[in-house]
């Protein structure tokens, strides 16, 4: 009998240098030469229960604030200047009208309020960013929303507390020619925006200039270089 024919198989070739061929996916991260490997963000929270978190803290900065607005009322309405008005009698009727019609008190009563609703705005800023440095956007939308609704409050506390509102039946108790003052009135309604303004401002300025920054993942590495670094954690030139 002859033998085959067929050659035997070739012995298994080793790589010139004597080391095992590269893995198809390419070298271990964990080999040496090579960084340590990246880490996960475990810490990572979830976005729910801290949003909630944020969404109450909005909500009380909010009552807390519009409450404020009764202090401001009755400060307004114990610095707001007073118009004054004369009663008289035209005709068996009663007639009402500025004593000094170049008098700049009206604008006074406004230029009161709104100075006070900007300190307001300003004091309450302040109080929410020493309370809650981190600031939010929850917190911003509460001290804007607290503000209006004080400054509504105030308004209206303000014009309880001062004169009376009908002016004819107090020109009448007083008596004819005998000044009175007028009751408080806020002309420019803008000024109600005032608090809101001055608040969202000031407390997006403190966050942005004494908040906490949180750390940059391109400035430092995962063993505390500086620089970029690529996906094993080698620093790059």
């Amino acid at each position: 009998m002859t033998a085959p024919l067929t050659p035997p198989p070739p012995p298994h070739e080793q790589p010139s240098h004597g080391g095992w061929p590269p893995s198809p996916a390419g070298p271990s991260p964990a080999a040496p030469g090579y960084g340590a490997p990246v880490p996960r963000d475990v810490g990572y929270g979830q976005d729910g229960p801290g949003m909630k978190t944020e969404l109450r803290e909005g909500a009380i900065v909010t009552v807390a604030v519009a409450l404020s607005g009764l202090l401001l009322g009755v400060l307004w309405a114990w610095l707001a200047p007073r118009v004054p008005l004369v009663g008289d009698v035209v005709d068996k009727s009663w007639v009402v009208y500025l004593k000094d019609t170049e008098g700049e008190q009206a604008i006074g009563v406004d230029g009161t309020f709104v100075l006070l609703a900007l300190a307001f705005g300003v004091v309450s800023a302040f109080v929410v960013f020493l309370v809650r440095r981190r600031g939010g956007v929850p917190l911003v939308v509460g001290l804007a929303v607290g503000g209006l609704l004080g400054s509504l409050l105030a308004w209206r506390v303000g014009i309880w507390l001062g004169p009376e509102q009908d002016v004819v039946a107090h020109a009448k108790d007083v008596g004819k020619g005998v000044a009175f003052s007028a009751p408080l009135e806020l002309g420019a309604k803008g000024a109600l925006l005032a608090w809101s303004l001055a608040g969202a401002v000031v407390h997006l300025g403190l966050t942005a200039l004494f908040g906490p920054r949180d750390p940059d993942p391109y400035q430092q590495g995962p063993q505390g270089q500086q620089g970029p670094q690529d996906p094993y954690g080698a620093p790059q030139t």
